[in-house]
């Protein structure tokens, strides 16, 4: 897309990361479980020691998409890797290439800083998202299923590590 910006983001992308997070969340039909604001946002990403990157798509001067990211390490390949967390286009410039761009910028930031992998998560109705994950060489992680600790159940598991 011509006039397509890919650029770090900065502290005034904040709000509009934010506003993209719960548009995303709407999307993924879990608008209520987002609570993170967007302070919590500008904390993780800017704060003394951020552990939580972002990449943003600006076009003619306006932020229409985002790559959110953060190290993993793979113990088995001795080395770092990026986990993406959200990957979001405006729907009003879907379909320009904007997404695949930002997902090669962290393939790029990977093979330049010698990390070893790309992974994320993608819901298994988003058929728009998995076509373009194809079309960037994106394979599926067959025989791996995510698992989550959460609310009650993480806390009884915290309790249960101190006893």
């Amino acid at each position: 897309m011509s006039g397509m910006i890919i650029r770090p983001a900065t502290v005034s992308d904040v709000p509009a990361m934010h506003q993209f997070i719960r548009d995303l969340a709407e999307y993924e039909r879990e608008p209520e479980a987002v609570v993170a604001t967007a302070e919590d946002l500008a904390r993780s990403l800017f704060g003394a020691q951020p552990a939580l990157f972002a990449h943003v798509a600006e076009v003619d001067g306006q932020v229409v998409g985002m790559a959110v990211w953060f190290l993993t390490y793979s113990t088995w390949e001795g080395r770092h890797g990026i986990w993406l967390e959200d990957l979001y286009v405006d729907p009003d410039v879907r379909g320009q290439g904007i997404g695949g761009t930002l997902l090669r910028t962290l393939a790029a930031i990977a093979v330049e800083r010698g990390y070893r992998r790309v992974e994320w998560s993608v819901l298994d109705w988003n058929e728009p998202a998995i076509r373009a994950y194809e079309a960037v060489g994106a394979v599926p992680m067959d025989g791996w299923h995510t698992r989550r600790l959460t609310g009650e159940a993480l806390r009884r598991a915290a309790t249960s590590a101190r006893a």
